[in-house]
């Protein structure tokens, strides 16, 4: 049995993480006295004393934290930006390819990937590494995420009582393009430049749906949208936790697609469409799922040698 410390348990993605540790046996959830949860000498103590602890807290806490480990032993899981483009620490997103479930297997440091990075790198990862997108494509994200997604502060503006009308509409941001997850979209993808990236939260609870436009003349292997597909199809073939849709699938959907479909799921849709000259390929899936705590613990499954979906909504 792994004994596990939540560090910021209180935190929306450390609630979830708990959640989804209901009914297991094989792990013992470490404790921290809520009155000494910010006490560092403590918080020492129960990393220290776990094989596996998660780090839920903003990045220079978990840059703090990361410095009170001694226990070389001790399995870090970071879901802050923190460490997630830091040499030395493995990337939680074991679909990419081999070697990046690998690194996880073996890795004492784990960074857990950004939910908006998480559904753009599910979409170029591949398309680069196969030689489909050019490294130098000027790339725009257009994304959409329930207001969860912001943090507790976010989720209070949304759900208080007699909340400002403002709420009600879509809430644009990221003007300045400095996004947090711009710079791990470049640097995992190898992408030569900073994507145009445009998110947006709105009114519901969780779920996200991240759309990358493609003109297909600008490619650097010509394909319509229904080759693109099978190639992406191809490519996560073996994964349960990524699933392709059929090519057409907004036509079933009546051709809309909505952004919360996905809600309480810890996969995440890979959707194509377009024509000849122009294509989306988009991604759906839960930010606090497959864009946070669901791929935290799916990290955690593949260090501990079991079922990588064991907890998990699949």
């Amino acid at each position: 049995m792994k004994k596990v410390f939540i560090d910021g348990s209180a935190g929306t993605t450390g609630l979830r993480i708990n959640e989804r540790f209901a009914g297991r046996d094989d792990i013992e959830i470490m404790e921290i006295d809520p009155e000494k949860r910010k006490d560092p000498a403590e918080i020492k103590k129960y990393i220290n004393e776990s094989d596996i602890t998660f780090l839920c807290l903003p990045d220079d806490a978990a840059r703090e934290a990361v410095t009170l480990v001694e226990n070389e032993n001790t399995v870090i899981l970071d879901t802050s930006t923190a460490h997630r483009t830091e040499p030395g620490w493995a990337y939680g997103f074991p679909e990419l390819s081999p070697e990046h479930r690998e690194a996880i297997t073996k890795s004492r440091r784990i960074a857990v990937p950004g939910c908006y990075a998480s559904g753009f790198i599910g979409l170029a990862y591949p398309l680069v590494k196969g030689g489909i997108l050019p490294k130098d494509y000027p790339i725009s994200i257009f994304a959409i995420s329930g207001y969860s997604g912001g943090g507790k502060k976010l989720i209070a503006d949304y759900e208080a009582e007699g909340r400002d009308k403002k709420f009600d509409s879509a809430r644009t941001y990221g003007w300045g393009q400095t996004h947090k997850h711009l710079k791990e979209m470049k640097a995992i993808t190898g992408i030569d430049r900073l994507p145009l990236f445009s998110p947006l939260t709105t009114n519901y609870h969780s779920g996200m749906l991240v759309q990358v436009p493609l003109f297909a003349d600008l490619l650097a292997k010509k394909m319509k949208p229904e080759e693109l597909r099978d190639y992406l199809a191809d490519y996560y073939k073996d994964e349960k936790f990524i699933k392709v849709m059929p090519f057409g699938f907004d036509v079933e959907q009546g051709g809309a697609i909505f952004s919360d479909a996905c809600a309480g799921w810890d996969g995440m849709e890979i959707i194509v469409t377009g024509n000849e000259d122009r294509m989306v390929v988009a991604s759906r899936f839960d930010n606090l799922g497959k864009g946070a705590s669901g791929a935290a613990v799916e990290c955690m499954n593949i260090v501990m040698g079991c079922d990588p979906a064991k907890g998990l909504d699949l």
